[in-house]
């Protein structure tokens, strides 16, 4: 066999094996758990607003924008600017919610563990349908 072709089909082998690293399952069970972090501020499985606003149907929303809640003004400059929840930027959020939207009121540190976001990532979808 030509060494190129042995070369492609390795290429080839690696690109695709890759591609799926970056994408991971959740766990939202284990989700659930991680909320127990969120619910002293949060609701999820309605559209209530407690300290922080209801997370029920947060994908596909657009920061700053859940109605009845007196958002900092930073957090609807974010959403105005175009921040709208998806995993990618609810992933960036959860990191260090004061770098993603400076000014926010949040007063939450973050979640420092990848897997811990991946898994509360999974639970919120949940409720998002």
């Amino acid at each position: 066999m030509d060494y190129r072709v042995v070369l492609l089909i390795a290429a080839s082998v690696i690109v695709l094996s890759s591609a799926g690293a970056g994408a991971q399952e959740g766990d939202a069970t284990a989700g659930a758990t991680v909320f127990k972090k969120c619910a002293t501020c949060h609701i999820v499985d309605s559209d209530t607003n407690k300290v922080g606003p209801s997370l029920n149907g947060l994908f596909g929303r657009k920061a700053g924008t859940h109605p009845d809640f007196a958002y900092s003004a930073s957090m609807k400059e974010a959403g105005d600017g175009g921040l709208v929840w998806d995993e990618a930027t609810l992933r960036d959020y959860l990191h260090n919610p004061r770098v993603k939207v400076k000014g926010t009121k949040m007063a939450f540190v973050g979640l420092k563990d990848d897997q811990e976001i991946t898994n509360l990532i999974a639970y919120l979808k949940q409720y998002s349908k």
